[in-house]
């Protein structure tokens, strides 16, 4: 299968998700590219998508929603999974409940919504970034939980194996005689 995984980042920590996510796809057989959502002009050609959005305040960012929206018809005939990435700090899983990707769900139809811990990196922020992290007494650090990533990431390889084999089972063969 033919898979696109696409995810909007803001410092690059959903990004690496995305890529970690295709790379185990590829591993396991399937075609997977990653490619940023602004660069995505059509769904011509794939057969599924993985779409992610780093969270900020909760919400998905504009990159990610647009994409849904500008190819809503397109990935609605598709299997669509989506991930957000973003909840930060300790306990690892806090804040996970309050990120908001319903629009997003709705226009792909997605098939399910994965959220993973973020990555706080200061080094990276802007003065307003890190003026809201200190507000939020949010420690910077790694949160992303990789061993989760990549489970999720094989059970999708074996969801995209078992709708091939389906697809397989469904499409006549011209030359077979019996």
């Amino acid at each position: 299968m033919r898979v696109l995984v696409t995810a909007a980042s803001r410092h690059g920590g959903t990004t690496s998700i995305s890529r970690e996510v295709a790379h185990l796809l590829h591993e396991a057989g399937h075609a997977a590219y990653v490619a940023a959502p602004d660069e995505v002009h059509g769904l011509d050609g794939v057969d599924a998508v993985v779409l992610g959005s780093a969270v900020y305040g909760g919400r998905w960012m504009d990159q990610a929603r647009h994409f849904a929206r500008r190819l809503s018809d397109q990935l609605e005939q598709r299997p669509v999974w989506l991930f957000s990435s973003g909840p930060v700090g300790d306990p690892p899983g806090r804040g996970m409940d309050r990120v908001d990707a319903s629009e997003v769900e709705r226009r792909t139809g997605a098939l399910e919504h994965r959220v993973f811990g973020g990555r706080l990196d200061d080094t990276l922020l802007s003065r307003g970034e890190r003026a809201r992290a200190r507000r939020a007494r949010v420690a910077p650090g790694d949160y992303r939980q990789w061993g989760e990533i990549r489970c999720w990431a094989e059970g999708l390889a074996y969801q995209l194996d078992q709708q091939a084999l389906a697809a397989a089972r469904t499409t006549p063969t011209e030359d077979f005689q019996p």
